[in-house]
């Protein structure tokens, strides 16, 4: 008898004390839950990832860069047009400031002629003036000198 008390107390303890059975248990669930239950949906997950990620290289990645190589080359062709526009309102602008340039270099020649001819014809007159001055004198001095000449002529 005591041997079944000793092995009823060995039960006893190894239920209350001994928890691997219970442990290994638990841990069988935790695998076959996440291992075989979890691994189907996430294996199912894989494969419509793998799904969804061959049928955008498939079919929507082309069209996406065909798409894009049409727009890209639209813009391309839009923007070449723009800067050409823009070089050409560049030499035009270019082209009428040179024009205002020259209209004002001009402008400034003919003041300078202008201004040219004034003092030209300032100075004519007065080398004019000087010149009648000097005939003046050169018109008294041989009048001078034609009274002399007449004074002793006439001796």
């Amino acid at each position: 008898m005591m041997e079944k008390i000793v092995k009823d107390v060995g039960d006893i303890q190894s239920r209350l004390i001994d928890h691997r059975p219970v442990l290994q248990g638990e841990i069988r669930y935790f695998i076959r839950e996440f291992e075989e239950k979890r691994a189907f949906r996430e294996c199912r997950l894989l494969e419509n990832l793998n799904k969804m990620t061959s049928d955008t290289n498939e079919y929507d990645l082309p069209r996406c860069t065909e798409s894009m190589h049409e727009k890209l080359s639209d813009a391309l062709t839009r923007l070449e047009a723009a800067n050409h526009m823009a070089q050409r309102i560049q030499q035009r602008e270019l082209e009428a400031e040179q024009n205002t340039h020259l209209q004002v270099s001009a402008e400034r020649r003919k003041q300078d002629w202008e201004e040219f001819l004034k003092e030209q014809s300032r100075l004519k007159e007065e080398v004019d003036e000087e010149h009648a001055k000097a005939v003046g004198r050169l018109s008294a001095q041989y009048n001078d000198m034609k009274k002399d000449l007449a004074k002793y002529s006439s001796f």
